[in-house]
């Protein structure tokens, strides 16, 4: 039974990554073919970086997805406080709410939200892509954010105050630090949906402010450039890397903390 479970996944693991290492192999072809391997080159990738509307368009999606990033996780996790502290009825009514973003499609999110910018006369630009982020990154952040504070013992930040602390110090140094891997992986979800998202950001862009996604569906248009597999590596292999650097990180925390559990409990 365990060689089959590790067959079936080995077969899930193959069919999610095979796509993607034959793009990074494509990449590197000399053809412009999608289907005939010519030869090994890095040309590509030095035409990635003269190629001046793609760096442009990778440069706005990061700052748009940057900005967005900081500002919903400061909403969201403002938000989940607030939530954190209502009563059973209203609180169940406000999550239901805030479900809403994430179970509504994206074509009805982006076309209403480019309807109310037109509404409000305001100018499709920087200004409404990141508001426009913002809207759908804020559900995630609190979703991520309100499990930690079930799981933090409340009576730690009352101690804090009785020892001394301001309620904002207590909560910065008391709350903050118990709910921070939520925070975090909130952040971190806001800033993959930023990057990858499309349909929302079509709606609510100018002509000036166009993102990756959007820059990627005006080339399909024509025939994709090899470009492109050249720039999804390198976003694969950096993501990769973080992945890597952060997994590493917390194994070493957490092996830290089981050498100092085991130093204690022989004492």
């Amino acid at each position: 039974m365990k060689k089959v479970s590790k067959i079936y996944t080995g077969l899930v693991f193959l069919f999610l990554y095979a796509p993607i290492f034959v793009l990074m192999a494509y990449s590197f072809n000399e053809s412009k073919s999608r289907s005939k391997w010519t030869g090994f080159t890095f040309g590509w990738y030095e035409k990635l970086f003269n190629n001046e509307e793609i760096i442009q368009a990778l440069i706005n999606t990061l700052i748009i997805a940057a900005v967005s990033t900081v500002l919903a996780t400061i909403l969201g996790t403002a938000a989940a406080i607030g939530i954190d502290k209502m009563n059973k009825k209203f609180r169940s009514v406000v999550m239901d709410v805030t479900y809403l973003p994430i179970l509504n499609p994206e074509i009805v999110t982006g076309v209403s939200l480019m309807l109310l910018f037109i509404f409000l006369k305001i100018e499709l630009g920087y200004t409404t892509l990141i508001l426009a982020h913002i809207s759908f990154n804020v559900p995630y952040v609190i979703l991520n954010v309100l499990p930690k504070l079930k799981q933090m013992d409340r009576y730690i930040y009352e101690a804090a105050m009785d020892l001394g602390c301001s309620p904002f110090k207590a909560f910065i140094k008391v709350v903050i630090p118990e709910i921070s891997p939520g925070i975090v992986s909130g952040a971190l979800m806001a800033f993959t949906y930023s990057l990858d998202d499309f349909v929302i950001s079509y709606f609510t862009s100018g002509v000036e402010s166009q993102t990756l996604p959007i820059k990627i569906y005006s080339m399909t248009r024509r025939k994709v450039s090899p470009q492109v597999n050249a720039l999804s590596t390198i976003i694969f292999i950096v993501t990769m890397t973080v992945l890597l650097i952060v997994y590493l990180k917390d194994s070493a925390k957490e092996k830290k903390a089981n050498t100092l559990k085991r130093k204690v409990e022989s004492v």
